[in-house]
């Protein structure tokens, strides 16, 4: 699907400064409140911008300030399979 967007130049220049950065601050803008809310999850957004590792989506979402909720078990399947690997 493409969707078209109209903005005040002097907006999209704060944005990005070339054109095709705009396009890329409101895919990824979209991304993000897509993981915020709920309504994609970070494979999805990963597919959605085209990040080919899930390290550089943590990464991604981080550095947005977007963390991700962990569960106890979550840090200790973690914990387990970082041991695990240690080895």
């Amino acid at each position: 699907m493409e969707i078209r967007l109209e903005l005040p130049e002097d907006l999209a220049h704060r944005l990005a400064a070339d054109p095709a950065g705009v396009s890329r601050a409101a895919l990824e803008a979209l991304a993000l409140e897509g993981v915020r809310s709920g309504k994609l999850t970070t494979a999805q957004a990963r597919r959605l911008l085209g990040i080919k590792s899930r390290y550089e989506m943590d990464g991604f979402l981080k550095a947005h300030g977007v963390l991700l909720p962990l569960t106890i078990e979550d840090v200790r399947r973690d914990s387990e399979t970082a041991l695990a690997f240690s080895k």
